[in-house]
């Protein structure tokens, strides 16, 4: 029997968490870059994101034809646990954003996946072996490499404890999703999550918010426009590949970190931020690489077929 291939398969999946990781890159480093030509406070930045990011979600919701079908909920409790932790996450992830360089920010929240490993063994009752503790060491030890304690010309502290606080919130949130997305869609998730960003941050910023000029305001606007994109792309990938070939793909976020950083702020890295990223980047990919061999070692090959 001949295989035949969908042709928007895995290779289609990976494109589109290419983008999306750009995306992402680029939601950061404009919502960095409006912050260090005015003031924005975090509660800004949400809801500036949520604000411009959630028509980008409404209109692909309409796309898909499905109507108020799309965003109905059979646990509304669990989807308000969700967005309570996820608005708590960003709002953390934003302040350390305001206090750090783009570079140490977006490497600190590459903790989370080694945050989500140590939640799973708790919560989920998830058998972790040497391997994979030999992971997360590797990526405990990137994240004392870019705090470099003691040392002059060291991040901020406090901005340190936001982004790596935003990391394990961050974590929480996966393995809440894992539970969620039982039974609730992709749809659901993703738009009142969305919602619940926009009040929290309207709500905040109606006491710490600032008058900005139209290129703040427009820059604001492009970081809300790429999360939605970003948000929407790194969804629709998931349909078309699997996790374990998709996730390495995130790293490219600290790539494009780095260059609109370097290209928006002229903002350069230093040598210690560049070993830590790459020891957390080797955390992630070593981790999820041996994810995929003990999959393979456990799922038997499927048989050829036409799907």
């Amino acid at each position: 029997m001949i295989r035949q291939t969908r042709p928007q398969g895995t290779s289609y999946g990976m494109m589109l968490r290419v983008f999306s990781a750009l995306s992402f890159s680029l939601m950061t480093a404009s919502m960095k870059w409006a912050a260090d030509l005015e003031p924005v406070s975090a509660g800004e930045m949400v809801f500036y994101r949520s604000l411009f990011g959630l028509p980008v979600v409404i209109l692909w919701i309409m796309s898909k034809g499905t109507g108020l079908d799309a965003i109905k909920t059979k646990r509304p409790m669990v989807h308000v646990w969700r967005c309570a932790l996820g608005v708590s996450g960003i709002f953390l992830i934003f302040e350390g954003l305001r206090h750090l360089t783009l570079a140490d920010a977006i490497t600190i929240g590459f903790t989370a996946p080694i945050f989500a490993t140590l939640l799973s063994i708790v919560f989920l009752k998830e058998k972790v072996g040497h391997h994979r503790w030999a992971a997360i060491a590797l990526g405990f030890l990137g994240v004392v490499v870019v705090m470099r304690p003691g040392l002059e010309g060291a991040p901020p502290l406090g901005g340190l404890l936001f982004a790596l606080g935003g990391a394990f919130i961050a974590a929480s949130v996966t393995v809440t999703l894992r539970q969620l997305g039982k039974t609730e869609s992709v749809t659901s998730i993703v738009f009142w999550f969305f919602v619940a960003c926009a009040l929290a941050g309207g709500i905040y910023s109606l006491f710490d918010s600032h008058s900005h000029t139209l290129t703040v305001f427009a820059i604001l606007a492009m970081g809300g426009l790429a999360g939605g994109v970003a948000q929407l792309l790194m969804t629709t990938s998931l349909q078309h590949a699997p996790v374990s070939v998709l996730a390495p793909l995130d790293y490219l976020q600290m790539g494009g970190a780095l260059v609109l950083g370097w290209v928006m702020m002229s903002d350069v890295p230093t040598f210690a931020t560049l070993c830590g990223a790459a020891l957390i980047a080797a955390s992630g990919l070593y981790t999820a690489w041996r994810e995929r061999v003990l999959r393979r070692e456990i799922t038997p090959p499927a048989p050829t077929s036409s799907v």
